[in-house]
């Protein structure tokens, strides 16, 4: 990555800098003085109008800054923040004092930002409104609760700002830390802010050459944020660690470990110290993998493969010939459950995905959910929703984790809508199937899943062919409706089947009972070839992408459309809230453009 020029502290450390000498006040030196100081030891970061740069937040009307006791502001400059970065400054009683008055003058008339009910802002941490990881949080269930933009007032949705990305068909879920939007696109990391859209900085490399699929289109996901670090995986599965700050290479890691038709585009997931990552690549042969390494260094923890040896624990399901590259890719983010301490992880088609000749047998661990141990890669259970694939369906869709009564017991529950047509509710403690429903008005390559978990086949190369793919569902504690956008399809048999048009529809479905509760059936030609995510809100919203263009918000409740943006491109992206100054917006990446909306 090409770098910008190096800062002195991180991003965090700087938040905090300015904001530890706010109530310091003495009578010596005036505010013109302090406006002098913050020249000299303040603005290099925080910009000459305190506005901000890509090395430090504004501070002009900062909420996060008003309302701080002076303790607590004495507190925090006199110990600084080690950790992160940010020592204690080595300012005298008159600096502190005068800084204190020019950056009071900034602040007149701000608004202390108020956390939620039982919350506590800590500085340096992530704030409620932030969007810190590609779900947005760890259960990959993409419901905010932010809820400024609701069903009265989101007709008044106006667009903020447009960010372009040099790239056809942008993929990248925004991510949103303190006032600075981190978004991808091929080889390319960027930082942005928030309100603005304006570039802080940008680093690159050289697309790779000789790859195949996805990562040769240049597809990435996004990021994942941890202190003052954000990680990224380039086309050709490198996992990089680079600085929030300026965006230079802090260390890179190789994860392949031998030369097959590797390839990157997700999302990473950091949970603690960890980083977990995937590779793609399953169409063109490879051995799939899940790995796990270590945020401050990039050295590798532990690597799980989805892709036995002989001799290996779920050898015997791959009969004839040994699965050197039986595929199983990883090229969807996961999700994490802190209370069981468990990582879920879905898992690609075998290889080759039409031909079964040399593979007989049920092919694990392919088109699964891995349910694993996040400090040694163990497996807990796992879940084949399609033994033995024959139409590429990937298991890569969201695992959305959620804790809410079902069928009057208390349970944890994975939710998860299938490519091959089925919803289906787990237990994911252990694995066990709750539900499972199919969710198109055809769906015959199956009869049905039986008591034991495993479908019911009638015909291995029946329909769908692309009942749901890997963009993004959500899930409302309040309608306790699942969200996600399906597609009605067959291809190879139009005649005869009438309900097979390519059409694709929003669908909410009761997670008690599998059945659509309401769906809104979209707009465009048939057969488009883009897949956009939903997002849920405590607004009362769901908002989505649909294959015309269109970005629209409907209500959560019924699918009444409430408001739509005509982007005019094609959508394959999934959208995200965030709030800044007590303010709340939507991002999405639309064709080579990044939107942001506001009221």
């Amino acid at each position: 990555m090409t770098e910008a020029p190096r800062s002195v502290f991180p991003l965090i450390a700087h938040a905090v800098a300015l904001s530890a000498i706010v109530s310091l006040v003495g009578p010596t030196l005036t505010a013109a003085d302090g406006k002098q100081v913050f020249g000299q030891r303040c603005a290099g970061c925080h910009g000459t109008d305190a506005k901000g740069t890509g090395k430090g937040p504004g501070l002009a009307g900062n909420p996060r800054l008003a309302g701080r006791s002076t303790e607590q502001l004495t507190s925090i400059v006199r110990q600084g923040f080690p950790d992160s970065g940010m020592p204690a400054f080595d300012l005298s009683v008159e600096e502190l004092t005068a800084v204190a008055g020019y950056v009071r003058s900034l602040l007149a008339g701000a608004t202390p930002e108020i956390p939620p009910a039982g919350k506590r802002v800590t500085w340096g941490q992530p704030q409620p409104g932030d969007w810190l990881t590609y779900n947005g949080k760890l259960d990959a269930n993409r419901y905010s609760e932010l809820r400024e933009i609701d069903t009265g007032n989101v007709a008044q949705l106006r667009l903020k700002w447009i960010f372009p990305i040099p790239h056809f068909g942008l993929e990248v879920t925004p991510l949103e830390a303190d006032g600075v939007m981190y978004v991808t696109g091929p080889n390319q990391v960027f930082a942005i802010d928030a309100l603005t859209g304006s570039e802080i900085w940008h680093c690159a490399r050289p697309r790779t050459a000789g790859l195949v699929g996805d990562a040769a289109l240049g597809t990435n996901r996004g990021l994942a944020i941890r202190d003052d670090k954000v990680f990224f995986i380039t086309d050709n599965a490198h996992l990089l660690a680079l600085d929030r700050a300026d965006g230079h290479l802090v260390w890179e890691t190789v994860m392949p470990e031998e030369p097959q038709s590797y390839g990157g585009t997700l999302a990473p997931l950091v949970v603690n110290e960890k980083v977990f990552t995937g590779v793609s690549g399953a169409d063109e042969g490879i051995r799939g993998f899940i790995a796990c390494y270590h945020a401050d260094t990039g050295k590798l923890i532990w690597r799980r493969w989805t892709i036995p040896r002989k001799g290996e624990p779920a050898a015997e399901t791959w009969r004839g010939n040994e699965p050197l590259v039986g595929g199983g890719s990883t090229w969807l983010t996961g999700s994490y459950d802190a209370e069981t301490d468990t990582l879920y992880w879905p898992t690609g088609n075998p290889y080759p995905d039409s031909e079964d000749a040399g593979r007989g047998g049920d092919n694990l661990y392919t088109d699964c959910i891995l349910a694993l141990n996040p400090n040694t890669g163990e497996l807990k259970w796992h879940y084949q929703f399609t033994p033995h694939d024959l139409k590429d369906r990937d298991a890569t869709e969201p695992p959305v984790l959620v804790d809410t009564p079902y069928q009057g017991k208390a349970r944890k529950m994975l939710l998860h809508a299938d490519r091959n047509g089925f919803f289906y509710v787990l237990d994911r403690t252990n694995g066990e199937l709750l539900l499972a429903k199919a969710f198109l008005r055809r769906v015959d390559w199956a009869s049905g899943i039986g008591a034991d978990g495993r479908p019911q086949v009638v015909d291995p190369r029946g329909c769908p062919d692309d009942a749901a793919n890997w963009s993004s569902t959500a899930y409302s504690p309040t309608t306790r409706l699942y969200y996600f956008l399906a597609l009605e399809e067959c291809v190879g048999r139009p005649l005869g089947y009438p309900d097979q048009t390519g059409q694709r529809f929003l669908r909410a479905v009761n997670i008690d009972t599998g059945n659509i509760v309401w769906e809104v059936p979209q707009p465009g030609p048939a057969k488009a070839k883009t897949w956009s995510g939903v997002l849920a809100t405590a607004g009362g919203l769901v908002f989505y992408g649909q294959p015309n263009g269109g970005f629209a918000a409907v209500d959560a409740r019924d699918g009444k459309t409430l408001w739509n943006f005509p982007t005019n491109v094609h959508m394959k992206a999934s959208p995200m809230t965030f709030s800044v100054g007590r303010k709340q917006y939507v991002a999405v990446a639309a064709g080579p453009n990044i939107l942001c909306f506001g009221l």
